[in-house]
């Protein structure tokens, strides 16, 4: 006979809490999650906390429930295919390419980096402009759009990566929040500069679009220009579903 495997009890608690925001549609409040694990809403609450913490579950600014955070997502889509997202976005992708003149990209989020799934080179990209398949949050565009508006993934590497999120790069974070388009002066490659915007599923950010090119065409000045084009373009397309 098969041994029965001993059961970590805290494990199996917080798997059934996350069972039960699914079942829900994506949300619960902490009353019914209590009243449906059978849990006492204190244990519930401890649990939910070190849930949101990790970024599996999330609250929303003036909403009492709690959603399904944006790692659980994350893991759900890698699971996945991607395809899907790649063959939504390509056209978008492939209008950003024409009106730049550079190279564009898709960016995921992938445990606490970036992960490239596709790459558009306009014709008279210059080479070399290909992202490497992962890179780090801190400092490349499409990381600073993540840790603006993925909340519970800025959380982790706070607290995973001591002194990872200095002053400077929380203001720029901040600053991503405020515009809605992140940009890289040569942060990550010399000689590179980057802009980068959300892509947003129900609300939630699930990618980033990027743009890539040679620091000496695009100053700053035209990384904002491109920033402001990029969004047009992706809402002219009706993908950012708000």
């Amino acid at each position: 006979m098969e041994k029965t495997p001993r059961l970590i009890q805290s494990i199996e608690r917080s798997a059934a809490i996350l069972e039960i925001i699914a079942q829900k549609g994506g949300h619960a409040r902490l009353q019914e999650i209590a009243e449906i694990s059978g849990l006492g809403k204190t244990t519930a609450h401890n649990i939910l906390q070190t849930l949101d913490h990790l970024g599996y579950v999330q609250r929303r600014h003036g909403d009492v429930r709690y959603h399904l955070g944006g790692r659980i997502l994350n893991l759900a889509r890698i699971a996945g295919d991607d395809n899907a997202l790649r063959a939504r976005l390509r056209p978008v992708m492939l209008a950003i390419a024409r009106d730049s003149g550079m190279t564009v990209y898709l960016a995921v989020p992938s445990g606490d980096e970036a992960a490239y799934l596709e790459v558009v080179e306009c014709g008279d990209a210059a080479t070399d402009s290909r992202p490497p398949l992962h890179e780090q949050l801190e400092g490349s565009a499409v990381g600073l759009v993540f840790l603006a508006f993925v909340p519970g993934l800025r959380k982790r590497v706070m607290a995973t990566r001591t002194g990872a999120l200095d002053a400077r790069t929380l203001t720029r974070i901040e600053d991503v929040r405020v515009k809605g388009y992140a940009i890289d002066i040569e942060a990550c490659r010399p000689g590179w500069n980057c802009v980068a915007i959300p892509w947003r599923e129900q609300g939630e950010v699930r990618a980033s679009i990027g743009l890539t090119g040679p620091a000496s065409r695009l100053p700053r000045a035209r990384l904002v220009q491109l920033g402001w084009m990029m969004m047009k373009q992706v809402e002219q397309a009706g993908v950012q579903q708000c």
